[in-house]
């Protein structure tokens, strides 16, 4: 259980994650120079005014539901976890996105966010074919040791996560609505079924309705929290896409499985290697471009202790570590030191974060030791 202290401070998590109407830059950048939330709502109009809040936005802060805001974090407790953005156990690749959210609720096994995942998503009317590939491609890469995370709707992510429950792994759900409302209603046993081996997510409060501009918005968290995605089928113009453009935007490898020319859910995925994605025609495909996280994720059945010796470092891993700095040193700037690809870099910074050599910080990462 959370102390009176913490449980008040994630209680304004909770407020500001409520603040629709609030920009979202606006939000990190208090977070940056005052690093909390509690003092966002006790400041006066005029001091919110100087700090370049609108008029609108100050109106929103100042007239927060707090009953919603007890009565949300109350339907959590013994139901789900509540990780803020400054809470260790926050998942560190999603942390790197430019609008990670402020709030994670989660039901299932929290620690599972920090593991190496791969997303698979594709349509909502797939093919037989195409089932049966996410499936087969779930429970193969499930059993190489990467965690499968999809968006739990209809279609290509129900057969990704059934595909990794069959197989020895565990697989994460990105809801689109809050926990307390499972959306499709057809999949509530399946989610029932992934808490218990695995996670369900959201960032919204925990009874939000199915809404459609929730799930574009929630794409950016299944690709955030992975290293890679791979879509299976889909067609142009399927949210598919964005959650692939998604993980352009944040540095992470694109896969796609091609399909007859002639077959309307494979011209997103054609489009999508023309524009560089890796064509995939084998679960090993996948397992060649993502071996070191593969690897560590064989290795360890826990987090690592941290403080490990520099000899228990690969030649790679330690050519990484030179290139961070002893203050916050960009992602972009370690990648263009070291030569490396997103996913290679991604996946050494997991790597050299769990062992306890760096920590996540504001702008970037920060050696410690």
């Amino acid at each position: 259980m959370l102390g009176l202290d913490q449980e008040n401070g994630v209680l304004y998590w909770i407020a500001a994650s409520h603040l629709m109407g609030v920009r979202t830059r606006m939000l990190h950048h208090w977070l940056a120079a005052k690093g909390d939330y509690q003092s966002l709502f006790s400041s006066s109009r005029n001091h919110l005014e100087h700090e370049g809040f609108t008029a609108v936005e100050i109106e929103q802060i100042k007239n927060i539901p707090w009953d919603r805001i007890e009565s949300e974090q109350q339907s959590c407790a013994n139901k789900a976890e509540i990780l803020t953005l400054h809470d260790v156990r926050y998942p560190p690749l999603l942390k790197e996105i430019s609008d990670p959210p402020l709030v994670l609720y989660v039901a299932g096994d929290a620690t599972l966010l920090s593991l190496p995942q791969l997303a698979m998503v594709g349509s909502r009317h797939p093919s037989s074919f195409g089932l049966e590939k996410a499936s087969q491609f779930a429970k193969t890469l499930s059993d190489k040791g990467l965690i499968i995370t999809s968006g739990l709707a209809l279609g290509i992510d129900g057969a990704c996560h059934q595909g990794a429950l069959s197989g020895s792994g565990k697989t994460i759900a990105v809801m689109g609505t809050g926990l307390g409302r499972i959306y499709p209603q057809a999949h509530y046993n399946l989610a029932e079924q992934i808490k218990q081996h695995g996670a369900i997510v959201s960032e919204f409060p925990w009874n939000t309705p199915p809404s459609p501009w929730n799930f574009p918005r929630r794409n950016r968290i299944i690709s955030g929290l992975s290293v890679g995605v791979l879509v299976v089928e889909a067609a142009l113009g399927s949210g598919s896409l964005i959650t692939a453009r998604c993980a352009v935007e944040q540095n992470r490898e694109v896969f796609a499985m091609p399909g007859s020319i002639h077959h309307p859910l494979a011209r997103g995925c054609h489009q999508l290697i023309r524009q560089g994605a890796k064509l995939v025609e084998s679960a090993q495909d996948i397992i060649e471009e993502l071996t070191s996280f593969i690897d560590f994720f064989k290795e360890s059945d826990k987090i690592p202790e941290p403080q490990a010796s520099l000899h228990d470092l690969e030649e790679t891993q330690r050519k990484l570590l030179n290139h961070i700095d002893y203050a916050a040193t960009a992602m972009d700037v370690i990648q263009t030191r070291s030569r490396l690809t997103a996913s290679q870099v991604s996946s050494i910074l997991l790597f050299l974060e769990l062992k306890g050599y760096i920590e996540a910080v504001q702008g970037g990462y920060m050696r410690i030791s």
